[in-house]
């Protein structure tokens, strides 16, 4: 059964793109983090654990050469140079940090040039909260009840598209939505920028088409609502 699509604004899904031509992972050397935030309605904690300065480790380069975006250790992910420069001349909002990344080797995974061209990085971390997933009109599986209608921190199984609430979206152009943790969301014209400057290692679905079924557990049995 097809989920209904969400009004506009869209939105999109981002994440690594596996197996393109840019494809790159991220080690971090130092096992600093801190803790986690907390939830401001029920307490609990959200999200992972914050990845905390120096922000040091090993690129795997699996691809060409690396790309704009990567990700990092838990929340927190690491984008270009360009991209930071390009993300706030054109006053994008939604990232958080901007710690510069020092990558101490750079270690390819296929045959290719010993000494890839490497960008700069920088650590950012995505806002919490900047919009929440309409449960009646979203098709996930969930391990256990949401019992927060703040963070909506539970478990999930499987997701068989997403629809974000009306009105829930504060504006950011990328964010995590509530009831969707692990999962970075972006604004239309996030996505946009995206093709415009031709950034890479980023693969844009839209909420609606996302799937996520690592035990292929399939949609839920009946549509909600």
């Amino acid at each position: 059964m097809a989920i209904e699509s969400s009004t506009s604004p869209r939105f999109f899904v981002l994440k690594h793109e596996r197996g393109g031509s840019h494809d790159v992972d991220f080690t971090s050397i130092d096992n600093n983090v801190g803790e986690a935030s907390r939830c401001p309605q029920c307490g609990d904690f959200i999200g992972s654990l914050p990845w905390l300065p120096p922000h040091r480790g090993t690129l795997e380069l699996y691809g060409k050469d690396p790309g704009d975006f990567v990700r990092g250790v838990g929340d927190e992910v690491l984008i270009s140079e360009r991209l930071v420069e390009a993300f706030r001349a054109e006053g994008l909002t939604g990232l958080r940090g901007f710690h510069p990344v020092e990558v101490l080797r750079v270690r390819r995974q296929r045959r290719g040039p010993k000494t890839p061209t490497t960008p700069r990085y920088f650590v950012v971390t995505p806002v919490i909260g900047g919009a929440a997933v309409d449960e009646h009109r979203s098709r996930i599986q969930r391990s256990s009840p949401i019992t927060c209608n703040w963070c909506r921190e539970t478990g999930v199984d499987s997701i068989h598209g997403v629809v974000l609430e009306q009105g829930s979206w504060k504006g950011d152009d990328i964010f995590t939505a509530r009831g969707l943790p692990g999962s970075i969301v972006v604004s239309e014209r996030f996505a946009d920028f995206v093709a415009r400057h031709g950034f890479t290692n980023m693969k844009l679905t839209p909420t609606e088409e996302y799937t996520w079924d690592p035990l292929r557990r399939g949609p839920p049995p009946s549509s909600p609502g």
